[in-house]
């Protein structure tokens, strides 16, 4: 995904920061854990209660490793495709798959397939989860040029999302939540090229946001989870985001500030990053991109697992889980 060139920063932080206080505004009178007026919440007590198991989402990236890299059309894609289909339905998930073939520009012909998974899906009210799962078939940013057309592993930039999908999954099968929950794994995001112009890229994103799984489909937000296990953690928000869907990043650094992450999430703007909630922003939904795109190993095949930790994934997974759990209604 391309990240735009900064702004100077006092009218970059300008700009933000007017979004940002539209937002608060927004977003001041939704969930209320851990305000002013309930008692205080431990935050390390609040995350232990969500439920999520970081050393868990690594053990997923590591197995979904092991098929190999998944550039659209090979056996590492088929196989990883459908071995998070039976994961997800064996967490009882009711799992849909949006399958097309797509013609690129360098000729080739690519079967794609989306993967959605549904949480409580009778509900009406719905969050919406994004992550790519495909990776990338060539490795541009080597040093190296004899390595650059070589596929990358893709252990955070399309892996780490996958494990942090199934942590999540683990946690909604041992207690449903009661808003619609869609886990939605796309296909074709980083196949193409990014600069100068956007060609064969967002391919899953594009196709979903032109065919919902239902006539007047519209999340209550949406988040694009990705590049999210960096060992190195830093979340800025990010200015499509702030822009699109401002009271989103404010929910969503809110609840990470009242559980104690807020060295993680950091409370600030700092990139312009074009992804997966491009498609869904224009869609009209309420779109968000959760990333950390300050990774070296980007594009590269040092993109490996060494490179990913279970900090980072249960950092990122409590505050996914809690977003949901900020729309469940109390238990008895």
């Amino acid at each position: 995904m391309p990240v735009s060139a900064a702004l100077p920063r006092p009218a970059r932080l300008r700009r933000a920061g007017a979004a940002l206080a539209a937002a608060l505004v927004l977003a001041g009178c939704g969930d209320t854990k851990g305000s002013s007026g309930d008692a205080p919440v431990d935050p390390a007590a609040a995350r232990a209660a969500l439920g999520f198991s970081g050393d868990s989402a690594l053990g997923y990236v590591r197995t979904a490793l092991a098929f190999g890299t998944r550039v659209p059309g090979s056996a590492g894609h088929r196989a990883t495709g459908d071995w998070i289909v039976a994961q997800m339905k064996a967490r009882g998930a009711e799992v849909t798959e949006q399958a097309w073939t797509h013609r690129a520009a360098d000729g080739r012909t690519l079967p794609l397939r989306n993967i959605l998974a549904r949480f409580n899906p009778q509900a009406t009210s719905r969050i919406l989860y994004v992550t790519h799962w495909d990776t990338r078939p060539v490795a541009e940013k080597e040093t190296d040029p004899a390595k650059r057309a070589t596929p990358i592993a893709g252990a955070n930039d399309g892996t780490s999302g996958i494990g942090l999908f199934l942590a999540i999954a683990d946690v909604l099968q041992r207690r449903a939540p009661t808003v619609g929950v869609d886990l939605l794994f796309v296909d074709g995001e980083d196949y193409g090229s990014f600069d100068p112009t956007e060609v064969d890229v967002f391919l899953g994103s594009t196709h979903f946001a032109a065919n919902p799984p239902a006539p007047g489909y519209a999340p209550v937000f949406a988040i694009v989870w990705d590049m999210i296990g960096d060992r190195d953690l830093q979340l800025y928000q990010e200015g499509l985001s702030l822009n699109g869907a401002p009271e989103v990043v404010a929910r969503t650094w809110r609840r990470a500030e009242e559980l104690g992450l807020s060295k993680w999430f950091v409370p600030q703007p700092k990139y312009t990053v074009r992804d997966d909630h491009v498609p869904l922003l224009a869609k009209g939904w309420r779109a968000i991109d959760v990333i950390d795109i300050d990774y070296p190993y980007h594009h590269t095949l040092a993109d490996t697992i060494d490179k990913v930790s279970a900090a980072s994934l249960q950092i990122v997974g409590d505050v996914a889980v809690a977003l949901i759990r900020d729309f469940d209604a109390p238990v008895p």
